[in-house]
């Protein structure tokens, strides 16, 4: 692009510099800026944050300035020198695991490194054992082996259990065959697969003598160290350009019967026995899902933050961009109004900018929830059940185990909070009217990255239905008069039966605790009458997802609001 001349850099714009307009809002806000930051972030966390931004703005990798010019390949080598300049700058500064995600949120773009720091070294961690962790998890940690995480398959994404790359076990030589053995067997849409990767962990449908035992993750090598050629028997490769994310490398993975050892199975919560060749299931069956659960609470965490972002944007530009006279304006201000003054506009921005709050303070509580599982799975990690293959998350002791309750609510506020960050974003984009077309804006290609968050990790329609599972199931030992006050979601729907026939009124305007309790009655309405369209009127499971999604929104919002 070329360099306007000296005249054009002179000229400014007409009426009120923006500048002025920006500062003006500022003037009128009685609001202690700094106060709001330390209680949000803390003092701490904001100077570790202007710590690390200076160390960054140091390093040309990481100007901006050309991210909208440049192609697809051209954009994901950038990133790919990016990723190990924030590498070596982590070993440099001596930089935690904390200072690097900030680092990360910082760059703020998807990077090849991005699955290997989230999913694969979080699996080798929370489901490998000791051994595995010397063999595995070392040379994760140290780069030599750059993973992925390998579940989603051409023919199944959010059903993890329909997966149908195999895993079978050879007694003979006490090792694991993986294989793709269809077409939509195929790994797909993995991200740091397509180019970045050396490692996966593969989540395979686990066959032993003829018999499956669900998904299990398996660690597998698929290119050489020295020369990252795919291995033997190892079809890889990127899957092409997409509508966003373009930074990472999604790829696709097949197996023609690769064989891999006894110790690539994964095996802090279930294993084989090489000798007996019997498979110790663990304590709660629903302990492979760990990683999932890892990554939808990192979802919620963040949607605060993703649409915080945007309204920040839409608010600064609707405060500078003037249109059109207000014709009820005094005489002394016959100006042209601030977009931001249109309540057609306030009507869409400022229900945003309170939402970015409570998502804020809901990703806290969804990582509290998260770390207070993963301390009773650490508890329960040498506790080993039958052989048979039992229930999914949302299936097991609903309304007492602490991991039910983890994966309903992970579930639930995935796809409440995801949804409403994306829906938020083009909000805010169609506020910039025209201007937020342009990439220069900075919501559209933030948008077009964080779109597949809505359908990754579980489809936001689909996830609806694992809370809806949870909650009925919950209703039945509430009514069985099991477990009444083991957890909140026990208590609100034991409240409402209690009061179900006197009816109850709150007084949402004055009073802060009725707020949430209207939410919760809600929920809980929702949720019995969901029971009794399921249980009494034997309506088809099909027939009711539209009262499920409903259900799924109205306990998650109820969860937002506590």
């Amino acid at each position: 692009m070329a360099s306007p001349p000296s005249w054009v850099k002179a000229l400014k714009p007409a009426g009120p510099q923006g500048s002025e307009l920006i500062q003006q809002e500022r003037n009128r806000s009685n609001l202690n800026v700094d106060q709001l930051s330390h209680f949000l972030f803390t003092r701490d966390a904001l100077e570790r944050k202007h710590r690390i931004l200076a160390v960054l703005q140091q390093e040309k990798v990481f100007d901006k300035s050309q991210n909208y010019f440049a192609g697809r390949i051209d954009r994901f080598e950038t990133a790919l020198a990016r990723a190990k300049k924030l590498r070596q700058l982590v070993t440099k500064h001596g930089w935690t695991q904390d200072d690097k995600m900030i680092a990360n949120e910082l760059i703020s773009e998807p990077g090849p490194y991005g699955l290997h720091e989230s999913m694969f070294l979080i699996t080798l961690r929370d489901q490998g054992t000791p051994e595995q962790h010397e063999r595995f998890l070392r040379n994760a940690e140290q780069y030599r082996y750059i993973g992925c995480y390998a579940q989603t398959e051409l023919g199944h994404g959010s059903n993890v259990r329909g997966l149908e790359t195999t895993a079978t076990w050879n007694p003979d030589d006490k090792t694991f065959t993986i294989h793709s053995p269809t077409l939509t067997s195929s790994k797909w849409w993995i991200g740091s697969l397509g180019r970045t990767a050396n490692h996966a962990v593969v989540m395979a449908q686990l066959i032993i003598a003829g018999k499956p035992y669900g998904p299990h993750p398996f660690v597998v090598q698929i290119r050489d160290l020295n020369t990252h050629q795919p291995l033997e028997n190892i079809h890889v490769g990127d899957i092409g350009p997409k509508f966003g994310y373009n930074t990472m490398d999604n790829g696709y993975l097949l197996f023609n019967k690769v064989k891999v050892p006894h110790i690539n199975m994964l095996a802090r919560f279930s294993s084989i026995d090489p000798e007996t060749n019997k498979y110790q299931r663990p304590a709660s069956p629903s302990l492979v899902y760990g990683t999932l659960t890892w990554v939808r609470s990192t979802i919620v965490m963040q949607a605060g933050g993703v649409l915080a972002r945007g309204v920040t944007i839409a608010t600064r530009y609707c405060a500078v961009r003037r249109q059109f006279q207000d014709r009820d304006a005094p005489e002394w201000e016959k100006g042209e109004n601030q977009v931001l003054n249109y309540t057609t506009v306030q009507v869409r921005l400022l229900p945003l900018l309170a939402t970015t709050f409570a998502l804020h303070f809901t990703g806290k509580a969804m990582m509290a929830l998260y770390n207070a599982n993963q301390a009773k799975m650490s508890q329960d990690a040498g506790k080993v059940g039958g052989p048979q293959r039992g229930a999914g998350p949302e299936e097991t002791n609903a309304g007492s185990d602490l991991l039910a309750d983890l994966h309903a609510t992970s579930c639930g506020l995935k796809s409440l909070a995801s949804f409403t960050a994306v829906e938020g974003l083009e909000v805010c984009r169609r506020a910039c009217g025209g201007h937020g077309y342009s990439s220069f804006s900075g919501i559209g290609p933030w948008y077009a990255d964080y779109l597949p968050t809505a359908t990754w990790e579980g489809d936001n329609y689909m996830l609806t239905q694992q809370v809806a599972r949870y909650l009925l199931k919950t209703a039945r030992s509430v009514l069985k008069g099991i477990d009444p006050s083991t957890n909140d979601t026990t208590y609100i729907l034991s409240t409402f039966l209690k009061r179900q026939d006197t009816g109850a009124a709150f007084d949402v305007l004055n009073k802060d605790e009725d707020i949430v309790a209207a939410f919760a009655w809600r929920s809980a309405f929702l949720t019995f009458e969901a029971l009794k369209h399921r249980d009494e009127q034997k309506k088809p499971w099909n027939s009711l997802l539209v009262d499920f999604y409903r259900l799924s929104r109205a306990h998650s919002q109820y969860m937002v609001v506590k």
